[in-house]
């Protein structure tokens, strides 16, 4: 009886595909890829299930190839997703060939993409070779330097070729072989003495190993956290098992993988930054359980694991872990998951617990470990707010703070200053008219860079010359309007002449080697002023700041988006923790127009923790996540009357139903970007079940609708409202 194989497609449409299973391949298992027919094209796609016909089979397509002998998805890495699929209410096919490595997906092979090996057969090899066989010895010589193991690039890089290799094989000199051994474990003393704070956290983590157990860790910044990441995952490493630990950007990768390399030995690192050929090796290292400890951001929650025994998740509120197109997933939100699938602990780190994150720690759902102390010789550092109501700016520096920069310099310290905007200035207007420069593919403004000058928008990337007169009424009147990275940047260059000025935004550091060149000259300790974005808030170890300058605190506290009050004071405290992180005592310097905010005040006067509890009831009032579950149903098209209508149709089928609210569908906040009008309906359920039972009817009902010329999507648990 012919075999019918269940297949999901890369394609947006939420149902499986059946297809006929010629006798001449293998049956598939669920997890492998096939290539199959599918309407005037064929794709690469994921078996799910096989399935007996209960009568005739003769209108099934046939797939054309079984790729994989063996399922190239892990069950659990294969069962995550498909819950994560059903969770977030994206079609199946995409969710599942979104976790492979691009090359994956095209339907390559993976053995040809990963790297060859030689070793060494002999250990006195001059001795078998004449002196005359010059590239014999040096490929011999080569090897030998590397440990008598080494990579076919490396060999060819160093000028040995095919030909010279398959001789040595001939003479049984070397012979090919896979990726070598990882490092013996190189576990090292720290050094200082744990605090009694982090000997209680590695206790906890290391008595959840070999069960599913979620804990917090919430240490203040400077607390020793990575510490106790460490000490756990050699724990996990003398088990026999592996650790996966993710971090949010890549141009964090280095000076992590630095220091978990020199205190774990051989630590793997998987991101986009890598090439195909390198994410596949990594890829299957992992399988392999030759990868022991694995460093990446969020695509690495796909990686499979022959041992997975522990997860760790660091600064687990950055939004970077939410996916913001395609398959919308939260790498954090995963992990708890794949913990669960795998019988596995999660440890998740911050100073500033997401709230979805602290309302479950309070709930009993996560164990929650403290770190409230800095230790060694570090000091806590004192913040004070500086009301610049009625005070003159110098590119967005008061004369107190300036007054505070001079000193901290003449003692011979570093400086930060943190504004989370990039560019010269966010407006370029015209003083006699009023005209202001705008995005005309966009519903937003233009924003002024001097290097080179240029208007750019930051939505959708135009760029535009600077115009020589205003082309409202033509006057030269046009002057530049707000702070930016690079304003304040030449403020200080101005200000302070004989002190280096260092900028980091993403301007600047568009690479991790330039954002590691940054960091080493920061490390030296020398005085200096550094300018930066958020990009300088997240895990990086200064420990010659003791003076940090928030220039702007109160746009994020006056945001239209609920979540936005929660991200910036989440920004401040993660900035803030930058300095007195060594033995020099560390100042912060908030200014603000509205120094009476009760957010602010509760933020400098309690921490975090009070301002979390005076933001969690207002969540609570207001009835918002995390208290209830919340998606958006988004639009966007170039005709807006046809995107508000796919908009309207998709949200009458949700109208009506039990438990739910809804609101809109509205414009979207920034309603036009890169020529695409867009819309959205924010869904509010007091349970996820009931939100998700109605997602799944509308999708029932209008999934494979086709709206012409629009497209639409679903975001649960969104990250921001814009």
């Amino acid at each position: 009886m012919p075999v019918i194989v269940r297949v999901a497609v890369p394609r947006p449409l939420w149902m499986l595909f059946d297809y006929l299973l010629p006798d001449a391949w293998p049956t598939p298992q669920p997890g492998a890829r096939v290539r199959v027919p599918f309407g005037a094209t064929e794709l690469i796609g994921i078996a799910v299930a096989t399935l007996e016909p209960s009568e005739s089979p003769t209108d099934l397509k046939s797939i054309f190839e079984v790729i994989d002998a063996e399922p190239i998805l892990r069950p659990d890495v294969f069962e995550l997703i498909r819950w994560a699929a059903d969770y977030y209410h994206h079609p199946p096919g995409e969710a599942l060939l979104a976790a492979l490595p691009v090359a994956l997906r095209k339907g390559q092979q993976l053995q040809p993409l990963l790297q060859r090996f030689w070793r060494l057969r002999l250990c006195d090899t001059e001795a078998a070779l004449p002196n005359r066989a010059v590239r014999q010895l040096a490929a011999l010589t080569h090897l030998r330097s590397r440990g008598g193991w080494t990579s076919h690039e490396s060999l060819t890089n160093a000028g040995i070729d095919a030909r010279t290799l398959n001789v040595l094989v001939d003479k049984c000199l070397i012979e090919a072989a896979g990726p070598p051994p990882s490092a013996p474990l190189a576990i090292s003393s720290p050094d200082f003495a744990l605090t009694d704070e982090q000997l209680a956290a590695c206790a906890a983590a290391r008595a959840a190993l070999g069960r599913f157990e979620c804990l917090l860790l919430d240490g203040v910044t400077g607390s020793g956290k990575t510490e106790v990441y460490l000490q756990v995952i050699e724990s996990v490493l003398a088990r026999g098992e592996q650790a996966l630990v993710l971090i949010p950007e890549i141009a964090l990768t280095p000076q992590t993988l630095e220091r978990f390399t020199l205190r774990l030995g051989s630590t793997a690192v998987y991101h986009s930054g890598l090439t195909e050929r390198e994410r596949a090796q990594v890829w299957e290292q992992c399988r392999a359980g030759q990868a022991r400890v694995v460093i990446g951001t969020r695509s690495a929650i796909f990686v499979p694991f022959s041992s997975l025994g522990l997860i760790v998740v660091d600064e687990e509120h950055d939004g970077s872990f939410k996916q913001q197109d395609g398959f919308r997933y939260s790498a954090r939100d995963l992990a708890v998951k794949r913990a669960q699938l795998l019988g596995v602990p999660l440890l998740m780190g911050t100073a500033t617990p997401a709230l979805e994150t602290l309302f479950n720690a309070r709930r009993g759902r996560y164990r929650h470990l403290r770190l409230v102390a800095r230790p060694g010789a570090a000091h806590a550092t004192s913040i004070r707010l500086v009301d610049i109501r009625g005070l003159l700016l110098d590119h967005g520096l008061s004369a107190p703070l300036n007054t505070a920069i001079a000193r901290h310099l003449a003692d011979g310290n570093q400086v930060l200053l943190f504004i989370n905007r990039r560019g010269y200035s966010p407006s370029y207007l015209c003083t006699r008219c009023g005209w202001c420069a705008g995005c005309p593919r966009c519903e937003s403004r233009l924003t002024l860079h001097q290097t080179p000058p240029r208007l750019r928008c930051h939505h959708c990337g135009l760029n535009a010359p600077l115009p020589a007169r205003c082309p409202d009424c033509g006057h030269e009147s046009l002057r530049p309007i707000g702070i930016g990275t690079q304003r304040s940047e030449q403020g200080v260059a101005q200000a302070f002449p004989n002190v280096p000025v260092l900028r980091i935004d993403r301007d600047t550091t568009r690479s991790a080697r330039t954002m590691a060149a940054h960091l080493e000259l920061i490390g030296r300790g020398e005085p200096a002023i550094l300018v930066g974005t958020q990009m300088l808030a997240k895990g990086h170890h200064f420990p010659r700041v003791t003076l940090v300058g928030v220039l702007n605190a109160d746009a994020g506290f006056a945001s239209a988006d609920f979540r936005a009050p929660e991200h910036t004071a989440q920004l401040i405290i993660q900035v803030a923790g930058r300095a007195g992180r060594a033995e020099h005592p560390g100042e912060v310097w908030i200014q603000t127009f509205n120094p009476t905010s009760p957010l602010l005040k509760a933020l400098v006067e309690h921490g975090y923790e009070g301002f979390a509890a005076i933001e969690l009831a207002q969540r609570a009032a207001a009835g918002l996540p995390p208290l209830r579950a919340m998606a958006l149903l988004k639009a966007d098209g170039v005709d807006m009357v046809r995107t508000q209508a796919c908009l309207s149709t998709l949200t009458e089928a949700l109208i009506g139903r039990s438990g739910l609210e809804v609101l809109g569908p509205v414009p979207a906040p920034l309603a036009r970007r890169a020529r695409r009008y867009r819309s959205q309906t924010v869904l509010l359920a007091n349970d996820r079940s009931s939100l998700g039972g109605a997602l799944d009817e509308m999708i029932a009902s209008h999934g494979q609708r086709r709206f012409p010329g629009v497209r639409w999507s679903i975001d649960v648990d969104p990250y921001d409202m814009f």
